[in-house]
């Protein structure tokens, strides 16, 4: 059993230490646990047997859900369970379920529940795809090409071509659902959007979550271009094939940029109040945008100032980028991930 983090990001940079769970226990059926958007996004990964469903909103609410859920593992009578998210809660999980083996970073106090725990601090400062294989390496799970990994079917990418009307079109993610202290302004994202259509004529595409249509729509308005919003229409599975079959991806720093990343999209990060040595787009493929400031990274949801981390990256800034990787890259294959 494999506990998944919460976050689609997250849950991709977990996907090269999958591999290796994989590559080390060719024979054995690999079941991950996760949430709603982390189960859809994981469907028919290849170090996936089967999802297993963990909903705290519906049939594993409260206490007595859990509870229930956990005697539901019971009866799978797992080996092994590696523990990639680091809540206590998921420790626990893997104890009340009665399996053996339960391996995982010794924080947030569960270090009792963990029969083979690795301390964090092993794993300081390095970005997050190393910092999930680092664990399962260090317990023998070996191999792998170390690469970020997703998939979508055929049937799957053919209805995102439906979605469009345009053969060319570059995707734009102007929304972060981890908070605003990560988005760029919807201004300079119409000014890349009318940019991107001149320059390279690509037809510009919107995407992001429900909680995002306010910013769609105002791009939408500031752009002279036609922009296609589909902003709060797309499910998870329908959001990466679109992000499969573009031609470049411009977006802030969040889930769908690592979608990107997956799938060998020619991509644009922009950074401001977090990271990239942490959480930087896996691809030879990507470049990050940032300008560095006395604030940043400070990794808050909502700026507590003037956003200057942000304000600083300009809309040529982007563009530059934008021509550097089409020159660099050639367009991903529409069939299969990077």
């Amino acid at each position: 059993m494999i506990r998944s983090v919460n976050w689609i990001g997250d849950a991709i940079m977990t996907t090269p230490a999958m591999a290796a769970i994989r590559a080390a226990c060719p024979d054995a059926e690999i079941a991950v646990v996760a949430n709603p958007p982390v189960a859809e996004l994981l469907a028919h990964h290849p170090a996936c047997d089967r999802i297993i469903l963990f909903d705290k909103k519906r049939e594993c609410k409260g206490i007595g859900g859990f509870l229930r859920f956990c005697a539901e593992l019971r009866d799978e009578r797992f080996d092994a369970a590696f523990l990639f998210q680091n809540a206590f809660e998921a420790a626990i999980m893997a104890f009340a379920a009665s399996i053996p083996i339960r391996v995982g970073y010794r924080t947030d106090g569960r270090r009792m529940f963990l029969s083979h725990g690795l301390s964090p601090s092993i794993s300081r400062g390095l970005h997050h795809t190393l910092y999930y294989l680092r664990l399962v390496e260090r317990f023998g799970m070996t191999g792998g090409d170390r690469r970020i990994t997703l998939a979508c079917t055929p049937e799957e990418m053919d209805r995102a071509g439906e979605l469009v009307p345009h053969r060319r079109f570059a995707v734009i993610n102007a929304g972060a659902a981890y908070g605003s202290a990560k988005r760029w302004f919807p201004e300079r994202f119409a000014a890349v959007a009318d940019a991107v259509f001149e320059e390279f004529g690509l037809h510009p595409v919107l995407i992001g979550g429900l909680g995002e249509t306010q910013i769609g729509a105002e791009i939408v308005r500031a752009a002279r271009t036609r922009v296609l919003d589909l902003t709060g229409t797309t499910t998870v599975r329908r959001m990466m094939a679109l992000i499969a079959r573009s031609a470049l991806m411009i977006t802030n720093d969040s889930g769908p940029m690592h979608v990107g990343a997956a799938f060998g999209v020619p991509l644009v990060a922009l950074f401001g109040p977090t990271d990239p040595e942490a959480t930087a787009p896996v691809s030879a493929a990507a470049l990050v945008v940032r300008h560095s400031v006395e604030c940043s990274p400070c990794r808050r949801r909502v700026c507590p100032t003037d956003h200057r981390c942000m304000h600083s990256i300009t809309v040529d800034d982007v563009l530059e980028a934008a021509r550097a990787v089409l020159r660099e890259t050639k367009p991903p294959s529409a069939s299969s991930p990077a």
